[in-house]
């Protein structure tokens, strides 16, 4: 069975992507002509929709670093080991 956390990311990043795929139709559909070709606009809107997304995902990624750090994994710091080193 997967972890709450797991299952958090899951579901943030499926939603992103439906998001994005969601956007991408509604560009095509919106500024596409009957044969198939989209518009500049519409290229313009596609472009604009990647680095969103990529935007996006770096937020949810720092978001979900942040949210979901437990503070009982204990973390090991190099500090530690440079003054554990000086003292000898």
């Amino acid at each position: 069975m997967l972890d709450r956390e797991q299952l958090i990311e899951i579901v943030v990043s499926v939603s992103a992507v439906l998001a994005m795929l969601g956007t991408m139709i509604w560009i095509g559909t919106t500024y596409g002509d009957e044969s198939g070709v989209l518009q500049s606009d519409g290229g313009e809107l596609l472009v604009y929709t990647i680095i969103g997304f990529i935007i996006l995902m770096t937020v949810i990624g720092i978001l979900l670093a942040f949210v979901l750090n437990d503070p009982s994994d204990e973390i090991e710091d190099d500090s530690d080991d440079l003054e554990a080193q000086n003292a000898y």
